[in-house]
């Protein structure tokens, strides 16, 4: 891997895909008429197919980025200024999701909505985030293959185990926090599996980290990347269900009555190696920018979709009532005005940004001066306040 191509672009372009596909999914899934959702349409199972990649694609991709940028510095441990800046990205993440889920009428009326405490995708990213840097910090004095084995070992317990947690309710934790943890009070996602898609791009970041100077490097991965997505997509059921038989635990019977997680990861796998083998086409500069434009995207379609804050939204007016030629030309138009207005935005962040610090600094000022101002008046009406009051008391004594 050469310094021209350390950025990893097929990186940025699995990203753009996938918040792409996001796009379209989210937009279909919302506003197309139940009647035309037909399991036995070729053409809607593929593409039920992809949607149901797109998830664990983007979860992955964000820890392959995050710990790749995270571990690619020379300092170690707290020293790591990728440290600060994850733990601000974690708790930024974790803001924007709520304040999405804000209802501006419930506020004006003194209420906040049981939906804001509903977890999303942008809680889990962010909480995962914060999740690495503490596996980070933890293995920083470790041997060199502690964080790789813990970060895939975290995958493996989540993914084995989640028929287990699945139904638990946490009824014992606040409904905000049990949110983070189980689907029965409407969350979209949970940080538990999805945390395992995110440490498995880790660790996979890891690898890519520790064998960047390997003459095949990228020969090597695609060979692994395809043989064990396959292994994990075709074969993955059939070794759990020759685990239950050989030794009876009923917890391999479980996997085996819904694989979806190990079989998503073998998609992820599969996705990962035709994006390394079409790397060489991956550097259009648009595509790159959307890749490096997910927050402001998702946010933007959010609004638009959803109607956060006013709760206005083509959702609420299109839910589930569409044609699928109205639909799919919309899923269009949407991807095009979300993309649009998002690489504008980026276009403009500093200057937006620039003007949001001047007008709050302004603010600022202001109320310094009119207070500065304000005080001596202040002070004078408060003692000619008690003067009078004094008078009206004595007259009232008299």
């Amino acid at each position: 891997m050469t310094a021209k191509n350390n950025r990893l672009f097929f990186i940025d372009a699995m990203r753009a895909w996938a918040i792409l596909m996001m796009l379209q999914g989210h937009f279909i899934d919302g506003l197309l008429d139940p009647v035309f959702r037909d399991s036995s349409n070729s053409v809607y199972n593929v593409w039920l197919y992809f949607r149901g990649i797109t998830a664990p694609v983007f979860f992955t991709v964000s820890g392959f980025i995050f710990t790749y940028l995270l571990i690619r510095v020379p300092q170690n441990g707290m020293e790591n200024p990728r440290v600060s800046k994850g733990i601000r990205r974690g708790l930024q993440l974790l803001a924007i999701g709520y304040l999405l889920r804000l209802n501006l009428g419930g506020l004006f009326k003194g209420e906040i909505y049981n939906s804001f405490y509903l977890v999303d995708v942008l809680h889990c990213i962010g909480l995962s985030i914060l999740g690495l840097i503490g596996i980070y910090l933890l293995t920083a004095n470790r041997k060199k293959y502690v964080l790789p084995a813990v970060l895939i070992s975290i995958t493996l317990l989540l993914f084995l185990f989640e028929r287990v947690y699945k139904d638990w309710t946490f009824a014992f934790l606040p409904d905000f926090i049990a949110n983070y943890f189980t689907k029965a009070n409407g969350s979209v996602f949970t940080i538990i599996p999805w945390f395992g898609y995110t440490t498995l791009g880790a660790f996979i970041s890891v690898l890519f980290t520790r064998f960047k100077n390997y003459k095949y490097l990228y020969p090597a991965a695609i060979a692994i990347a395809l043989a064990v997505g396959y292994f994990l997509i075709y074969q993955s059921s059939n070794v759990f269900k020759g685990l239950y038989e050989w030794t009876g635990l009923e917890l391999f019977n479980l996997i085996l009555s819904n694989n979806y997680l190990f079989i998503r990861l073998g998609n992820v796998l599969v996705v990962f190696a035709v994006f390394m083998i079409l790397r060489r086409f991956m550097t259009n500069k648009t595509v790159l920018k959307i890749g490096a434009s997910t927050l402001s995207i998702y946010v933007i379609h959010f609004v638009i979709l959803y109607g956060s804050l006013t709760g206005l939204g083509l959702y609420r007016f299109f839910n589930h009532s569409l044609s699928p030629e109205i639909v799919v030309a919309g899923a269009f138009a949407f991807i095009i005005v979300c993309t649009f207005l998002s690489l504008q935005y980026n276009r403009y962040e500093a200057n937006i940004k620039s003007q949001l610090a001047w007008g709050i600094s302004y603010a600022k000022i202001q109320i310094t001066d009119l207070k500065e101002a304000s005080t001596p008046v202040l002070r004078e009406l408060f003692i000619r306040v008690r003067l009078f009051l004094r008078r009206v008391f004595r007259t009232v004594r008299s």
